[in-house]
């Protein structure tokens, strides 16, 4: 199990807005040896995240410099009172499913 505090942060397009966490290089490496057999295809890593009561399962994606992104989910936001721009602690365990 990993643990991290982090920023959310919103990337919008003309379809859609998501909101991410970002892992650093150092934890993103960390999950990464920890569940290399939770990896899929695209490099992600099927994980069960909780954010404050909320549980949910979904995977961390690649992105820049060794960084991974983790997507909140809407339903989270809302059932948390999360908004663009809190620091949020979450909990991360890689499994597989």
């Amino acid at each position: 199990m990993f643990r991290l505090t982090a920023q959310l942060w919103r990337y919008s397009s003309d379809k859609a807005s998501w909101f991410f966490v970002t892992l650093d290089k150092d934890l993103a490496d960390e999950v990464k040896a920890a569940r290399k057999s939770a990896a899929t295809g695209w490099g992600q890593i099927k994980v069960e995240v909780t954010v404050g009561k909320t549980t949910w399962k979904t995977s961390l994606f690649p992105h820049k410099k060794g960084t991974m992104l983790l997507a909140i989910k809407k339903d989270v936001r809302a059932k948390e009172g999360i908004e663009e721009g809190d620091e949020l602690t979450v909990q991360i365990t890689p499994v597989r499913f």
